[in-house]
């Protein structure tokens, strides 16, 4: 009888602590990347009642025999946030803590710090591989992502360009069509070419293209001459489709190097960018391949985990990549606070990647996991919690009354 105050005892504590991990769940409803816990029970060792079979076991009560978490996919909720970023599938996020231990995490709100190392919202370092030239190796070793804030990306020199130009079949010979292009030296200064084109006869213009003489130390600014020849359909015939024009470009009063454009006169597929219809002459559009010297203006995450760096001269380059690991038996990782998990001794080594490889889940920009929590789930557990409370709280009330029925038997 005694033992029956212990047995409903431990029914009460194990209770106690499956409505702890309910509370903690319900506070935890929005918490970025949280997974919602259970907590599991097993009996606990019994007594054995007479002699002979082996059915005459009555339990000790219960007890919790572990918290099991939920790692199942969380909604993916968009915030716009420019480092924010969510994980669809499996995997964490790795962080590194402030004693340099190695963490993971569903919680993909970030932020960067006053030195540019992208952090969590707790101040623990996120990890990744950084990008050189714009270019990722995800195979070496994660580190620290850090984002060269106010870095330069130095100028890239004009080396080819091209221009779309109608040269109005009508025109009369000595007609003189203009056309503008703007390149750009080593040194990210830039130079308006003008290609002049002049009728000859039908079918046929010459050529010129001049830089200001006011750009260079010495000389009139001619750069390069040649003839064109079109076709009775209007397309370009000569120059062949292999024999584009070269621009050399020395003595810039800027003191950048020398210049050396190529005039792409085709397209890729081959068709002509000079045409000679009869409309109205004119430059459609022009390009180049040149870039100013550029400032970071702003950084945030893509899909893919990409940390994009955008600059003022309308570039932007990749310069790091988060990390994602996976790990075979999840359920093993401890949970330490601020949104992480730590590996413990029963945790399998976990295998570190890009995003999508490996059976990694895809990292997608601009977003944040959402708690796993199901509040409706919470409440019904509650109240069978709460139940069992009341239940295991009669077995007391009902033994102290059979105990007491027992003392009275003597009076």
């Amino acid at each position: 009888m005694f033992t029956a105050f212990s047995t409903a005892l431990s029914g009460l504590s194990a209770s106690a602590i499956a409505v702890d991990a309910i509370g903690n769940n319900l506070a935890n409803l929005n918490t970025a990347g949280y997974k919602a816990t259970g907590v599991q029970f097993q009996d606990l060792m019994s007594q054995t009642l007479g002699a002979g079979t082996d059915n005459n076991d009555v339990g000790q009560g219960v007890g919790p025999c572990g918290i099991v978490r939920n790692f199942s996919q969380g909604a993916i909720q968009t915030t716009g946030g420019a480092f924010d970023a969510a994980i669809q599938g499996d995997g964490f996020f790795v962080v590194h803590d402030q004693a340099n231990q190695t963490l993971f995490t569903r919680a993909g709100n970030f932020s960067l710090d006053t030195n540019g190392n992208l952090v969590t919202a707790s101040g623990e370092n996120v990890q990744g591989w950084s990008a050189t030239n714009g270019v990722v190796n995800a195979s070496g070793a994660v580190g620290n992502i850090n984002v060269p804030v106010g870095a330069l990306i130095p100028a890239t020199a004009t080396t080819n360009m091209s221009m779309d130009v109608n040269l109005d079949s009508r025109a009369a010979v000595g007609a003189v069509i203009t056309a503008p292009v703007e390149v750009i030296d080593s040194q990210g200064g830039t130079h308006v070419l003008t290609a002049s084109f002049t009728k000859t006869a039908a079918n046929a213009w010459t050529y010129a293209v001049t830089i200001p003489a006011a750009d260079l130390t010495s000389g009139t600014g001619s750069i390069v001459t040649g003839s064109l020849a079109f076709g009775a359909n209007g397309q370009l015939t000569t120059p062949a489709v292999t024999a584009n024009p070269a621009l050399a470009i020395s003595g810039l009063a800027d003191g950048a190097a020398n210049m050396a454009i190529a005039w792409n006169l085709y397209n890729p597929a081959g068709t002509g960018r000079l045409t000679q219809f009869a409309q109205t002459s004119g430059l459609s559009s022009s390009t180049q391949d040149g870039s100013a010297a550029g400032q970071i203006t702003s950084i945030s995450l893509s899909d893919g985990g990409l940390v994009v760096a955008r600059y003022s001269n309308g570039q932007q380059a990749t310069v790091a990549q988060l990390a994602v690991a996976t790990v075979r038996n999840p359920e093993t990782l401890k949970a330490v606070g601020n949104n992480n998990l730590q590996a413990t001794v029963a945790t399998a080594p976990p295998a570190v990647g890009g995003s999508g490889s490996g059976g990694r889940g895809k990292v997608v920009g601009g977003a944040i996991e959402a708690s796993t929590v199901d509040i409706a789930h919470e409440f019904t557990e509650l109240i069978t919690m709460q139940r069992t409370y009341q239940a295991n709280s009669r077995v007391i009330t009902t033994n102290d009354e059979m105990l007491q029925e027992t003392l009275n038997i003597k009076r």
